[in-house]
């Protein structure tokens, strides 16, 4: 029989050390997967119908606003103008809602000891970050392909935008994850509210097109600065003053400390109800 000494009693407590970290990977890639089959194995079309949804509704504000001004406020492409600007406030939208819904769609498992609150919401932000990111790159190399006027791409304006995206998607969706939870009405009341949210954020204008009022108002909402940012990328004359990369992030953060903090402390309560 091996006695075990003090080298392999240290090394055992080493290995105790990293295991912990392995459930965390196997539950939030369960989760993932189990989404991926709910939302896209069991619709006709899955994936495809993530990217005909967003490219619509560019076309539809191209072809529309196209009938009524002779140019875009930057360019002479509506397609290329609308699209950098409706991507950011899409890839918003979708992730902060899925992970508002976190733990509602996987209260089934959290039953279970070994998933928890924060598997559902890091399952959740990861994939529909990564979907988001994908569907974002094929309808940008899509237009860029069929737009005459072919723009000159500096990549990391929109990288910045579209990383700022999650982390304030990771915020806004953590902190409604446990208002949600704990007041259902707020799931009504918060799509009720935001709803003007389309018009607010720079998607068919730009922040200069405003006048002043307007500008000290909106300047306030982080979407407007993104879409803003995101733009810079696709058209180098457009320099924006007005755009603040630390209020974005700051915003974020405040909102995803005090979601993490507050679900934390009242995830059972939330399971419960």
């Amino acid at each position: 029989m091996r006695v075990a000494g003090p080298a392999s009693r240290h090394e055992d407590k080493g290995l105790h050390k990293v295991r912990p970290s392995f459930p965390l990977v196997r539950n939030v890639l369960a989760l993932m997967l189990r989404e991926m089959s709910t939302r896209y194995g069991r619709t006709p079309g899955g994936y495809i119908w993530s990217i005909l949804e967003p490219m619509a509704a560019i076309l539809f504000l191209s072809i529309g606003f196209s009938l009524l001004l002779r140019s875009p406020s930057l360019g002479t492409s509506f397609l290329l103008f609308y699209t950098t600007g409706y991507l950011p406030f899409n890839f918003y939208n979708e992730l902060a809602g899925r992970i508002a819904k976190s733990i509602d769609f996987s209260k089934p498992l959290l039953k279970f000891p070994a998933v928890n609150w924060f598997d559902a919401v890091l399952a959740r932000f990861l994939l529909n970050s990564l979907t988001n990111v994908l569907i974002s790159v094929l309808l940008l190399m899509l237009v860029l392909s069929i737009v005459e006027n072919r723009a000159v791409l500096n990549l990391w304006p929109v990288v910045e935008a579209f990383a700022l995206t999650m982390v304030l998607g990771l915020g806004m969706g953590t902190m409604n994850c446990v208002l949600i939870g704990m007041f259902p009405i707020w799931d009504v009341i918060w799509s009720i509210v935001t709803r003007p949210l389309f018009l607010a954020s720079g998607i068919i204008y730009i922040y200069e097109d405003l006048p002043k009022m307007a500008q000290d108002i909106l300047w306030f909402n982080p979407l407007i600065h993104l879409t803003g940012l995101a733009r810079t990328g696709f058209y180098p004359t457009y320099s924006p003053g007005y755009i603040s990369v630390p209020f974005v992030l700051m915003t974020s953060l405040v909102l995803l400390a005090m979601g993490l903090l507050l679900l934390r402390r009242y995830n059972r309560v939330i399971l419960n109800r």
